[in-house]
């Protein structure tokens, strides 16, 4: 029996298996970075240790170090999460020869499956030989990883060498691995996939369906399941094409196998030999604890001949600290507050208070909502994060909501591209023109010590306030009976709460703040000061950095005094595993270049200026 398990992962994942772990009665020892040394997950874990390192973002991928902390700390077992080393056969391998039990599939089945080409053959497909004009759109795919790195769509026959070739060279980059290998491109598919679970005695599970159709840069951020709208004969058919390619590699333990669907019919992707992000939609619908599965698993216990039945309907959004309103730039700073409801399930790997660091992916929290309906599902998850408390860096929670309320996503119409025609309608934010009022008035409240009434009538006080990118001005009076604005009651206000009557209807808002962050609810509001400070205003033109980050990249031959043009790139930051590009605001000359490659910038750092002509 497994007693102590070392989780070889960080965040929300981490935490997620330590909180199975716990109810197993299971040990737990946390591994991290410097800049997780109090991180939930390392607080959360029975034992931590330090996985030294110079660069954070490469730290957890030190299959040596981590396995001499399971050692050090005792731990029999290794759960690899999802990300970092979790499909590295490599790192499974060390596991073993270390006399440590491996809670994931066999290294041989990791490898397998690692490539894609490779996983094409043994599902019987091939990829496309030579391309003829009757093949195109075809897409260009790197063998090795995903994420859309090393990936190109080809329209016309010409375009097709320097895809190829500037694939190869992204690949490299990213992987380690240039190959690539062309495949059909499938025009407005659905991104489904099917979770399985096998044990060592040869039994194999399909745990239904899950649509992951709504993406951002080829990354998942609403997942469901059962994927709706399916036939039962094409359910049945990724059933079976799933069962199969787990039992051609001999596969152990939960795994998913993906598919583009178009056209009712279904094209092989990949297999993930691994937990997927969004496997909490599955233990919902199935009432399975896929984790504990896993472990079980792991100590050799057989699973029944049938898998559990399926129940409701389950819906999963990614909350990341970004804007995508402004090409999904990631946020750090502190997580002041994190409160949903108790009717969704919150995981995450963040406390209030938490800072957000610029290493790595900018996922906040996952938020599920189970219900017997899809419809009912959709509506519980929208209404669960409009309501959420989320204090802090700017976040994704409006699209959330209003991907959630579209009609294309709630009549199941939706596909891979639905991002790439919708986003401008769905960054709109979800805001309350009252909420303004109510900041101000709450603040008129705390910083009074008698009310500020006088015997005379008193000149309005007026706020200015910035909310979602624009400037609200509000007014309100002192008078003997208290405080009064034009169009509403005022029926309670203090520092942290504010009752207002409309049209004979209360509204009620909470009222939070951090130093000079005040939130409204959920939203978020920036006071602004009645005479701006010239000391702090940048020329027109200037370029500021959106983010902590490291500048990667500076456009060939541009320096001071160069020509540029309207949304022309001029430097890359990377920062959370993702490259950024900062674009020329209008045309013009650049008359100041700030970065260098290899510098590490700030947030509001001056990078550029550009003088428009």
């Amino acid at each position: 029996m497994i007693a102590s398990v070392l989780v070889a992962n960080r965040g929300e994942i981490a935490c997620r298996v330590f909180r199975t772990c716990r109810e197993l009665g299971i040990r737990t020892v946390a591994v991290h970075s410097d800049p997780d040394a109090n991180a939930l997950h390392t607080r959360m874990a029975d034992a931590a240790v330090r996985l030294p390192g110079a660069a954070p973002a490469d730290t957890y991928l030190r299959a040596d170090l981590i396995v001499k902390a399971a050692l050090a700390a005792g731990a029999d077992a290794v759960h690899p999460g999802y990300g970092f080393l979790s499909e590295n056969a490599d790192f499974a391998r060390a596991v073993l020869d270390a006399g440590l039990v491996w809670i994931g599939p066999p290294p041989s089945a990791i490898e397998a499956m690692a490539s894609k080409t490779r996983a094409k053959q043994l599902m019987g497909l091939a990829p496309l030989g030579d391309v003829t004009e009757s093949d195109l759109p075809v897409l260009v795919k790197a063998a090795a990883g995903g994420g859309g790195r090393g990936m190109r769509i080809v329209r016309r026959l010409e375009d097709l060498p320097a895809a190829l070739e500037s694939a190869r060279t992204e690949a490299a980059n990213a992987f380690g691995d240039g190959e690539v290998f062309v495949e059909p491109y499938v025009e407005d598919g659905r991104h489904v996939e099917v979770q399985i679970l096998a044990d060592t005695h040869g039994t194999v599970w399909a745990l239904g369906t899950h649509d992951c159709s709504l993406q951002r840069r080829h990354q998942k951020v609403i997942e469901e399941a059962p994927a709706p709208g399916l036939s039962d004969e094409l359910t049945a058919e990724l059933h079976e094409l799933a069962v199969r390619a787990a039992r051609a590699v001999d596969y152990v333990g939960a795994g998913t196998v993906e598919f583009l669907v178009a056209d009712d019919r279904a094209h092989f992707l990949e297999m993930n030999t691994r937990l997927q992000v969004e496997h909490p939609v599955t233990e919902a619908v199935f009432g399975v604890d896929l984790v504990a599965e896993q472990i079980r698993i792991a100590e050799g216990a057989a699973l029944s001949d049938t898998p559990p039945g399926a129940r409701g309907h389950a819906v999963e959004a990614r909350l990341y600290a970004e804007d995508p309103a402004r090409d999904w730039t990631p946020q750090t700073g502190t997580l002041h507050r994190l409160a949903l409801p108790p009717s969704v399930r919150l995981d995450t790997g963040y406390e209030n208070g938490d800072p957000i660091p610029v290493h790595y992916d900018p996922m906040l929290a996952k938020v599920v909502a189970h219900a017997p309906t899809r419809a009912e599902a959709l509506r519980k998850l929208a209404g669960a994060l409009e309501g959420a408390q989320l204090h802090g860096p700017t976040t994704n929670r409006d699209l959330l909501v209003n991907s959630l309320r579209h009609k294309e996503f709630t009549t199941a119409r939706m596909d891979t591209g639905f991002y790439d025609r919708h986003l401008p309608e769905l960054t709109q934010p979800v805001t309350d023109l009252l909420a303004p009022l109510a900041a101000a008035l709450s603040d008129a409240v705390g910083r009074s010590r008698f009310g500020g009434f006088r015997n005379l009538p008193s000149t309005p006080q007026t706020k200015r306030y910035e909310m979602a990118g624009e400037e609200h001005e509000v007014r309100y009076r002192h008078t003997r009976q208290g405080l009064e604005a034009d169009g509403v009651r005022v029926l309670h206000a203090d520092a942290s709460r504010v009752v207002l009557e409309v049209d004979g209807v209360q509204r009620k808002f909470e009222v939070s703040r951090y130093g000079d962050e005040v939130y409204v609810g959920g939203t978020a509001l920036k006071p602004l000061p009645r005479f701006p400070d010239p000391t702090t205003q940048h020329a027109p033109g200037s370029l500021l950095a959106p983010m902590p980050g490291t500048v990667v990249r500076i456009a060939d031959g541009l320096a001071e005094g160069s020509a540029v043009e309207a949304g022309q790139p001029l430097l890359w930051l990377e920062a959370m595993k993702m490259e950024h590009k900062i674009t020329a605001p209008h045309a013009g000359t650049l008359t100041e270049l700030n970065a260098v490659v290899g510098q590490q910038v700030t947030v509001g750092s001056l990078l550029a200026v550009v003088r428009s002509t």
